[in-house]
């Protein structure tokens, strides 16, 4: 019998891993790479690129009051829409993981199901719902209201859209948290007397923190990263950074400028989501020293 040859683990891992490892290499390291060494150039007067070691690209965006307003408001909204997903996500989760097998079901078909629409089809959707002739103004006039004000091209129409769209990100990790909770901890509270809302902060919100720290990275990177949805409902009157990138690269054609702003949001993007992460954890080992 001929003798076979065995693989080091070692070796083995880095063969099982070398596909992934390349994509990432090619797809994601090197593109990031680029958009770093295009951020520290420089377009001169007539439109060509120089490339060098500059730091103007990022002082600029810090320095100028439009690129600064935008970057806060990216963060607003952000921020924003991570927190109202949460408040709207754990009576949703909720049903999910605990409801009977029917409701949970639906919900999940109502959640899941505008995933599979284009985001553009929502966003034109909830164009046509917040406009001054649109659904919500209809109903607030047969309240009446005779003159309602207008939502459409407002940072509240970008956060009702975003939430709208990123809110599967939210509820899907809670409901999973919530899941694993043992139900015997509820009934044990309700038996102590601990009405619902003693229920939820003694029980539900701190065993469900590993699901929260999961949903809020997510709907804030998402959001702060969406381009469609600002674009369509904020237009030029509310501009997140996304939509300023676009404008910088493909209307000015000033790619080291969109590079430095889209590294800026990257960098946001990661700080942010290591604090959520950290905060969580922080209160995780909290609850658990307790």
């Amino acid at each position: 019998m001929e003798a076979r040859t065995r693989l080091s683990p070692a070796l083995l891992g880095w063969l099982l891993a070398g596909p992934a490892v390349l994509f990432l290499l090619a797809c994601f390291v090197f593109p990031a790479a680029q958009t770093l060494y295009l951020g520290i150039g420089a377009r001169t007067e007539a439109g060509v690129m120089q490339y060098g070691l500059t730091i103007e690209n990022y002082r600029r965006a810090f320095a100028t009051d439009l690129y600064w307003r935008v970057l806060l408001r990216t963060i607003r909204m952000a921020t924003a829409a991570a927190i109202v997903a949460a408040i709207v996500g754990y009576p949703l989760a909720w049903v999910l993981a605990r409801g009977r097998p029917w409701l949970s079901r639906t919900v999940t078909l109502v959640l899941v199901t505008p995933l599979l629409v284009n985001v553009v089809v929502r966003s034109y959707g909830w164009s046509a719902i917040l406009s001054r002739n649109g659904l919500i103004s209809w109903v607030l006039q047969g309240l009446g209201w005779e003159d309602p004000p207008a939502i459409l091209y407002t940072e509240w129409a970008v956060l009702i859209a975003s939430v709208h769209v990123f809110l599967p990100f939210m509820v899907l990790p809670l409901a999973g948290a919530i899941g694993r909770i043992p139900p015997a901890a509820e009934q044990a509270a309700t038996v102590a007397g601990a009405g619902p809302a003693q229920r939820f902060l003694r029980i539900i919100l701190p065993l469900s923190l590993p699901g929260l720290a999961v949903g809020l990275p997510l709907v804030f990177s998402l959001t702060a990263a969406a381009f469609v949805t600002p674009q369509i409902l904020g237009g030029n009157f509310s501009p997140l950074l996304g939509t300023l990138i676009e404008q910088q690269v493909l209307t000015l054609h000033d790619w080291p400028f969109g590079a430095a702003l889209a590294s800026l949001l990257v960098a946001m993007v990661l700080l942010v989501n290591l604090v959520f992460i950290g905060i969580i954890g922080r209160r995780i080992n909290r609850w658990a020293q307790a």
